[in-house]
């Protein structure tokens, strides 16, 4: 049909115009057709209705299709009628506050399309709720000003993080000025043959200790500018929302889209921390094999930031022991917190491994293996069906840790656990390292990074990593 929504007029309808407008789609006659009823309408639109019903849509008399008649006097007004209205409207433009299809003052404000409408809007709006436009501000302000506090709160959540990387930014000077001081002492041990190993092992850890200051201090710099961003938009919501109601209605759908956030709120990466192990963990075996008097290998060291804010490590990372207050450590993913544990160095995907882990006299503790995934936010029951292959002491009972919690039977009080780990074949067994007594084997099919686990309790009795003798070939 031919659009009549162009035509311009004044606020009341033209008496003329009323005689020309269709019943069904209230547009100025196109193509009409006489009913038998006397009632004419657009052809499309007896089409359309003719989909539903062979009714007259204005009296409801009943008609057969091809008794509709084309009404040429009707068609031939109506064509006259939009050739006059579209001259004149050629000559008025419609002010910002007048519907452009009618030529309205805009009124209304339509809840379910956002936008302000005028009174002959209603018809295409039918099953909306309409609001006067006094109303209907208030409307857009509430939402306007939950959006405002949002982001309000926002700042607030991204100023906090912004202390956070600061701080984690200290500890990791901190860790870099722990482990520089271990280093020069080792290497000072091995005297001036070593110079070279040691500069090496410096730089490797000024390296990384600057790459993780990097990547720390450019998400700080991006939330700044998150906060910076935000802090814009909060006041470009606040200065529309003072705006007129009109003014405002019609920027309201374009400054939502302008104000959507898009952007992953700051949070601290996986890895974020230095790699202690890799810098300090059985350093000396790694410096130089030929040292071999002088040198300590330990199969597995801890690593600190796997480890509860109430453990103590020692500065080689082959002891752990329950630390009297809580220690101050940033929040990291790898870290465990609640639960007091700390995870070794390395992950295994496949090979053999073995190490021993003296308990001493301990009344409480936890040792075995553990998936990569094992939960580290949260507090959770140790079982195999958590991801954890263990045996414990607590109570005086020795466990295995299955859901079935079987008490494990021993003849005598084992001081020192081993643990084997056969990857490739599903295994991890427990045996008493001072008498060589196997205790249990779990077999399972591994099939993610498998990593030592420690439980030590909340004791001082450290829980002690033992160093394995070498013997070292050449050929």
């Amino acid at each position: 049909m031919a659009d009549s929504t162009d035509v311009d007029m004044s606020e009341e309808p033209l008496p003329l115009q009323q005689d020309l407008t269709c019943p069904v789609c209230h547009g100025v006659f196109t193509n009409p057709v006489l009913l038998p009823c006397s009632h004419s309408l657009c052809r499309e639109c007896l089409q359309r209705s003719l989909q539903f019903s062979n009714r007259c849509p204005v009296c409801r008399a009943v008609f057969e299709e091809g008794q509709a008649i084309p009404n040429l006097a009707l068609s031939s007004a109506s064509e006259t009628f939009l050739k006059q209205t579209s001259w004149l409207s050629s000559q008025k433009r419609p002010s910002e506050d007048t519907c452009k299809m009618h030529l309205k003052p805009l009124e209304l404000y339509c809840e379910k399309d956002e936008v302000p409408v005028c009174v002959d809007c209603v018809t295409l709006h039918s099953t909306h709720r309409l609001w006067p436009v006094r109303e209907g501000a208030p409307i857009c302000k509430k939402e306007l000003g939950f959006k405002v506090q949002i982001f309000e709160k926002k700042v607030e959540s991204y100023k906090k993080m912004t202390h956070k990387l600061n701080n984690t930014v200290e500890y990791i000077k901190y860790q870099a000025g722990r482990a520089e001081k271990q280093i020069k002492a080792e290497f000072e041990r091995l005297h001036s043959e070593l110079h070279r190993e040691e500069s090496l092992r410096l730089t490797a850890l000024a390296t990384e200790e600057d790459q993780k200051i990097a990547v720390v201090q450019e998400l700080i710099a991006e939330t700044k500018k998150d906060i910076v961003t935000l802090n814009e938009l909060i006041e470009t919501l606040k200065k529309e929302m003072g705006n007129d109601d009109l003014p405002l209605l019609r920027n309201f759908q374009n400054l939502k889209r302008k104000t959507q956030w898009t952007h992953e709120d700051p949070c601290l990466p996986d890895d974020s921390l230095l790699n202690m192990g890799k810098h300090i963990g059985s350093l000396s075996f790694n410096i130089w094999k030929k040292m071999q008097a002088q040198v300590k290998y330990y199969p597995v060291v801890l690593n600190p930031n796997t480890a509860s804010p109430w453990l103590y490590l020692s500065d080689d990372l082959t002891s752990v022991k329950e630390s009297p207050e809580r220690l101050t450590a940033p929040e990291n993913p790898e870290r465990f917190d609640p639960c007091v544990f700390v995870l070794g160095a390395e992950g295994y995907t496949s090979g053999k491994h073995k190490w021993d882990v003296i308990v001493g006299d301990s009344p409480k503790w936890i040792v075995g293996v553990c998936k990569d995934s094992v939960a580290r936010k949260r507090k959770f029951t140790v079982s195999t069906n958590r991801g954890v292959w263990s045996i414990g002491l607590s109570k005086g009972v020795y466990n295995v840790l299955t859901p079935e919690r079987t008490e494990l039977q021993v003849q005598q009080r084992p001081e020192r656990i081993r643990i084997k780990l056969n990857i490739d074949k599903g295994e991890v067994s427990f045996w008493d390292g001072g008498t060589a007594k196997h205790l249990i084997t779990f077999t399972c099919k591994f099939d993610e990074k498998i990593f030592p686990i420690f439980g030590p309790g909340l004791h001082s009795i450290p829980m002690i990593l033992v160093e394995r003798k070498l013997a070292v070939h050449t050929s």
